[in-house]
């Protein structure tokens, strides 16, 4: 039975303000159910003085590739407690949409506490990053040990995810403090004839999309196309790349998962359309736009891979109402436990 428990965490509504709910997060899965390395095992010691034990990967099969980023990404989103942050309603055609200016979450200092060494885990998987958790052992001595972040951990957290995937080869995946390092390795594999990258990058609507792919868009500069990129390779921007875990066309939605999305690992929803091929494609929303589709060189999975993983089979055995937030059928997604019984 999957283990919950009570927390508090936060909530987004539409209008990104960020308010305090209650909901379940969920205990880790045994490794006999699914063999995942937790990344708090990576570290040792307290916020202020913890430091890196592990830096390396461990030597996984890269036999269900695919199947094993999405499975793993849902793990960490179901230990963070489920956070959905819904952006369908601020696609850019919407006439009553109007976008409000960023505001900073709130996170409860509990749940900062108990999710620092995992974060700290993510960032173990990165190269040249201990001077992000030397920093950070600073601020947490000067500020205490439920402050945030100093450093955007959205980058660390993908490559983590594909570290503990198979993905353990820096030229299979470039992992990084920053997300541009392995969207620039995937923009060139494509034009390497011998390339051994995972990832190979289109612009939106040149490949279909697929769990265990990755959609990226750029802040700093707002890149509209990988040609945009292209010109720049190797020039540092601030950019992001969420982990594609459903495709949910009846409402034209894109479900991800990525981390520090509003300061944790979050279900993000993206609004999406059909290109002229008949692919659901992101669509423009909040100002931003998706730029880059990073495709994964690997099987393709059922899209019930989402309804399918341990991790939400265990919360719907468990009798959960996972229904109540919004993102699965209850007429379609059951527990397979039960209905071999």
């Amino acid at each position: 039975m999957a283990v919950l428990k009570f927390l508090l965490i936060i909530l987004l509504n539409f209008s990104f303000t960020a308010s305090i709910g209650h909901a379940y997060f969920q205990a880790r899965l045994p490794k006999e159910v699914f063999d995942v390395q937790e990344p708090s095992a990576r570290v040792h010691g307290e916020p202020g003085s913890m430091s890196y034990k592990v830096r390396d990967c461990r030597k996984i099969s890269g036999a269900n590739l695919r199947r094993r980023i999405v499975n793993t990404a849902i793990q960490e989103w179901s230990y963070f407690g489920f956070g959905i942050y819904d952006l369908i309603h601020t696609r850019d055609d919407n006439p009553n949409y109007k976008r409000e200016p960023w505001k900073r979450p709130v996170i409860d200092s509990a749940e900062a506490m108990r999710v620092a060494d995992s974060i700290a885990g993510y960032w173990s998987s990165t190269p040249d990053s201990a001077w992000i958790l030397e920093r950070q052992n600073q601020s947490w001595n000067i500020r205490g040990g439920d402050s945030r972040w100093r450093n955007p951990w959205s980058a660390a957290f993908v490559s983590w995810v594909m570290c503990e995937s198979g993905l353990g080869d820096l030229n299979r995946f470039a992992r990084s403090v920053a997300h541009y390092s392995y969207i620039d390795q995937a923009i060139m594999s494509r034009a390497t004839a011998n390339s051994v990258s995972a990832f190979v990058a289109f612009d939106v609507g040149e490949k279909i999309i697929e769990p265990g792919d990755l959609l990226c868009r750029g802040s700093r500069p707002e890149y509209q196309t990988l040609a945009e990129r292209r010109s720049q390779i190797g020039v540092g921007a601030r950019t992001h790349c969420d982990i594609v875990i459903k495709l949910d066309p009846e409402k034209k939605r894109i479900l991800l998962i990525g981390g520090n999305v509003r300061a944790w690992v979050s279900l993000k929803i993206l609004p999406a359309d059909f290109s002229n091929d008949g692919l659901l494609i992101p669509a423009p929303y909040n100002g931003r736009r998706v730029f880059a589709h990073l495709k994964l060189q690997a099987d393709e999975v059922e899209n019930r891979v989402f309804e399918n993983s341990p991790s939400v089979q265990e919360l719907l055995c468990s009798g959960y109402d996972f229904y109540s937030l919004g993102i699965i059928d209850e007429n379609s997604a059951k527990c397979m436990a039960q209905a071999k019984d």
